[in-house]
């Protein structure tokens, strides 16, 4: 797989990015702010036509505000506390969580996929459908990727947002080790033959027993319908209305005269992360790097907050500034960030059996998220606006993202929307210097901050805290490459 020798071919893009879900699609206008060439090849010849609501947690409308991106998603989606979300157990959302976003969005899925699909489109990345990805060699230059029909296209780096059945992670042989499904759940929506208040009296009947189960109004008589299913499923084989009815029936005590499906899926609970998230001049993101069950609702927002990760570092590797280091710290990064995910599902996965220990163990938890700091702590963990990464020894923000805030110019987000580093100054005192191509600089001292002044990464990240000309320095070398 791995040539000694560079090949002569010349290079069509700087990225070619297989998959264009919410994962590709994201990287690519992320690419683009960077005017790196980038082209996304998706095997689908058109985008899903099913409408599953998906939920897009706090940190992930940190990074909608940031790219400029919120209010098209506010206006398609639907506000909801953020709560709720571990093991669906119900429990008000903390108070003063540290987000100026605090809640979440449902949106249809096919909705958010057009609208970062659009969003890269605009900033002029290039989407080829019906064009899947069936081979790959890289050698000293490049990546040559092999499609279904043949044709060969050439790129300095090629990205596998190819979801849980990658072809991209195959083709590199990096192992995805983990558990199989043990349990397989349906979902769908579809329209129902009984009045909604008895729908809504046998549901709420049900809600000791913890499993995954949930008849929800969509309007105009359809219901999203989740009932566990017969077997585990790691199954490509879509169920049947019949399953749906069958399931409903053992676990309901009627199928609710359930009809006319307008999309029906399976999904099993299998985890499971990558060895490597990057081999030479390939790398991985979203499914295509990490799968667990859907529990939380968290997949998602990890691959879109993996995009965000990624893009700018392999942006400044292509663009010659990047520090040595600097895009091995998206799997140093990410991948902690994934096995953590994958934990807490497991746990919540553990929490929904209907064994007499994980009840119990599900009925002290509900206790226990009476006191506000576990409340807090697993809510963070859930939307994500806990992560931390490992910057070294310095103050407990450096490494975590900063809230959006007021400044003098609006709000901090606006200021991060081209991708750059933000040097945040309220000494008046500081300057990027020679990184001014990469970081922008705002000298505010009426900033809402309590420290004097801080560095942020194009992701929002903090890297720096300090009031020292020559310290900053040194940390915009660290992230940022030699001056120019």
């Amino acid at each position: 797989m791995h040539s000694p020798q560079p090949t002569a071919a010349p290079l069509d893009y700087d990225v070619v990015i297989a998959g264009c879900g919410p994962t590709g699609a994201m990287l690519a206008a992320e690419l683009r702010l960077h005017d790196v060439r980038v082209l996304v090849l998706e095997k689908e010849t058109e985008p899903k036509s099913f409408v599953r609501i998906v939920g897009l947690h706090v940190r992930s409308l940190e990074l909608m505000a940031m790219r400029g991106l919120l209010e098209r998603v506010l206006q398609h989606g639907r506000r909801r506390p953020a709560a709720g979300f571990f093991a669906a157990i119900d429990k008000p959302a903390p108070k003063g969580l540290d987000s100026a976003h605090a809640y979440m969005v449902g949106i249809p899925q096919p909705v958010i996929e057009r609208l970062l699909e659009e969003h890269a489109l605009d900033l002029g990345a290039h989407v080829r459908r019906g064009h899947e990805v069936t081979g790959l060699d890289q050698d000293d230059e490049g990546v040559t990727v092999e499609l279904a029909d043949g044709e060969r296209v050439r790129a300095r780096y090629l990205v596998g947002c190819d979801g849980g059945r990658s072809t991209v992670r195959k083709l590199l042989g990096v192992g995805f080790p983990g558990e199989p499904s043990r349990n397989g759940t349906l979902m769908g929506e579809m329209e129902a033959g009984v009045p909604q208040e008895e729908i809504a009296a046998t549901v709420a009947g049900m809600r000791e027993k913890p499993q995954p189960f949930w008849l929800r109004p969509f309007g105009q008589g359809i219901y999203s319908v989740v009932v566990p299913a017969a077997e585990a499923g790691d199954s490509e084989e879509p169920p049947t209305l019949d399953d749906f009815r069958r399931q409903l029936r053992a676990v309901a005590g009627t199928d609710f005269g359930v009809h006319s499906p307008r999309w029906l899926s399976r999904f099993g609970d299998a985890t499971r992360l990558a060895e490597r998230y990057r081999v030479g001049r390939v790398l991985l993101a979203g499914d295509a790097a990490h799968i667990h069950p859907p529990i939380g609702g968290q997949g998602l927002n990890v691959g879109v907050q993996d995009a965000v990760n990624l893009g700018w570092k392999l942006a400044a590797q292509l663009r010659g500034w990047a520090p040595d280091p600097l895009l091995d710290t998206y799997q140093a990064e990410r991948r902690p960030v994934a096995a953590d995910v994958l934990d807490n599902t497991r746990a919540q996965t553990e929490l929904l059996s209907a064994e007499p220990g994980p009840r119990a163990v599900r009925r002290l938890l509900t206790e226990l998220m009476d006191f506000d700091e576990v409340n807090r702590h697993l809510i963070e963990k859930i939307t994500a606006i806990g992560v931390r990464y490992d910057f070294g020894e310095g103050p407990d923000l450096v490494g975590r993202r900063l809230r959006d805030i007021d400044v003098k110019q609006g709000r901090l987000y606006d200021l991060l929307r081209r991708g750059r580093g933000l040097l945040l100054d309220r000494t008046e005192r500081l300057t990027p210097g020679g990184w001014s191509d990469r970081v922008d600089h705002l000298a505010d001292p009426t900033a809402a901050l309590d420290v004097p002044c801080v560095l942020l990464r194009p992701d929002g990240h903090v890297a720096w805290i300090g009031d020292d000309q020559r310290d900053l320095d040194g940390h915009l070398s660290r992230w940022f490459g030699s001056p120019a």
